[in-house]
């Protein structure tokens, strides 16, 4: 399991209404290249939304469904990514200081990135979580400054 965290000079209600807008998850996903659909309900409990990894040509059309969403304060998310695997991603964010304090959790659950060596996996994860928190940043305190 591997677990990054980012202080961000925001609301937790800013961080969630990124989240809550499904066409920008190939914004502040490291390696979600495009959008192909969204779920009407998105995020509600079940709902999914419908987006490719990778770049062109070498595309993999994928889903990432919502497993668990309380607005402001946890989000809990499969993320697919076949024929690679399958990851729960945690989102959970509280108020901290000036902003709040975002906390990511992601675990290979399915699929063959779950023979790769726990060192080697988890050092790529944190890599790529590190800038995804980043650009989830950019995002929800950019919509703080509005």
């Amino acid at each position: 399991m591997t677990v990054n965290q980012r202080s961000m000079a925001c609301e937790p209600a800013d961080v969630f209404d990124v989240l809550a807008d499904g066409w920008l998850y190939p914004v502040w996903v490291v390696g979600a290249s495009r959008m192909r659909a969204v779920d009407a309900s998105w995020p509600a409990t079940g709902t999914a939304i419908h987006h490719s990894v990778g770049t062109w040509p070498l595309l993999l059309n994928d889903a990432t469904t919502m497993l668990e969403w309380e607005p402001a304060r946890h989000a809990l998310l499969k993320a697919r990514a076949w024929p690679v695997g399958e990851a729960h991603v945690a989102v959970d964010v509280r108020r901290h200081d000036n902003g709040c304090l975002v906390r990511m959790t992601e675990d290979v659950i399915a699929g063959p990135a779950r023979l790769v060596p726990r060192f080697l996996r988890d050092g790529v994860v944190h890599a790529r979580n590190t800038e995804t928190l980043r650009r989830l940043a950019y995002l929800s305190e950019g919509r703080a400054g509005r």
